[in-house]
């Protein structure tokens, strides 16, 4: 799993307790929030964004929506500006931005 820090310094924090979770030293609760203080958040993606995301890797609403386990009312939303993707599919449709919606087949 690729994480992407704050910093070296939350980098390094986040990796010891990491390891104490693993170890069963930490709660998952502790975990999640190192989570939230050492990651950085995912960016919100815009509907211009989905759209044009969608654009370049030349797939229609209907299978951009299974690729990502969404209705293909969802993504229709999304591209419309009336909902705003969010959990899961935000992380998805990031990781499609990123490296390609192979990257999540």
């Amino acid at each position: 799993m690729v994480r992407t820090y704050k910093n070296d310094l939350m980098r390094s924090l986040h990796e010891g307790v990491t390891d104490l979770f693993e170890s069963n030293l930490v709660d998952k609760t502790t975990m999640r929030r190192f989570d939230e203080k050492c990651l950085t958040p995912t960016p919100e993606m815009s509907a211009e964004d989905v759209a044009a995301l969608r654009t370049r890797e030349r797939v229609s609403q209907a299978v951009l929506a299974r690729t990502l386990g969404v209705s293909l009312n969802t993504v229709s939303q999304w591209e419309r500006g009336e909902r705003k993707a969010s959990g899961a599919a935000l992380k998805l449709l990031s990781l499609v931005k990123s490296h390609g919606l192979d990257y999540v087949r």
